[in-house]
């Protein structure tokens, strides 16, 4: 049996998500991540290596009041942001450590119980690069952190947020506005039978 080298990224905690001009969701991501899928190996000398992460392998942990705070309390029971990937992809110049991922996600919001929810608004789309540099926004610029020789990295991302179907959530979230995710994460390279 061959084995092939591969990259497995795990989510930290101390995540942020700023929507619009609201002050920063802190987020607790432990437990989130994925494999991405086996690609060639970078040619002799190559810098960079692509990565590929299956959307249906990935997880991402809700923001909920067990892992979320807003204004430094803890989100209210019954409120989750479940996030919903749909695109985790980009490349690593495996001499600087820098990391680029173009992320699609759903963002669905909910009050009550999972199985039977008292409200639950039609789907946030969001689609931005995250990246080790440096992005900026209207209201703010925030820099990333490249992957260290422990593994970790810090990546960040700036999206423009359309309106949805619901227009409550447009209504209370001030939408089309701009969406801000600060990712901590550890990405170490594993080696997977093929």
């Amino acid at each position: 049996m061959v084995s092939k080298r591969s990259w497995q990224l795990c989510t930290a905690a101390g995540c942020e998500l700023v929507i619009g001009a609201f002050p920063p969701f802190s987020y607790d991501a432990t437990g989130g991540g994925g494999i991405s899928a086996l690609e060639d190996e970078p040619e002799e000398g190559g810098a960079t290596t692509r990565l590929d992460f299956p959307p249906h392998q990935l997880t991402i942990p809700p923001l909920d009041s067990a892992r979320g705070r807003f204004l430094g309390l803890p989100l209210p029971p019954g409120l989750s942001i479940q996030i919903r990937p749909d695109r985790l992809a980009g490349q690593l110049n495996l001499n600087s450590g820098e990391l680029t991922l173009d992320f699609r996600s759903r963002f669905q919001f909910t009050l009550g119980r999972a199985e039977a929810p008292l409200y639950q608004a039609s789907d946030l789309v969001v689609e931005t690069q995250l990246t080790t540099g440096t992005v900026r926004g209207q209201r703010q610029t925030r820099s990333g952190r490249p992957l260290g020789p422990d593994g970790s990295a810090t990546l960040v991302g700036m999206a423009c947020i359309e309106p949805c179907r619901d227009p409550w959530l447009n209504w209370f979230l001030g939408l089309p506005d701009q969406a801000l995710a600060v990712m901590h994460l550890t990405l170490q390279e594993i080696e997977c039978a093929n």
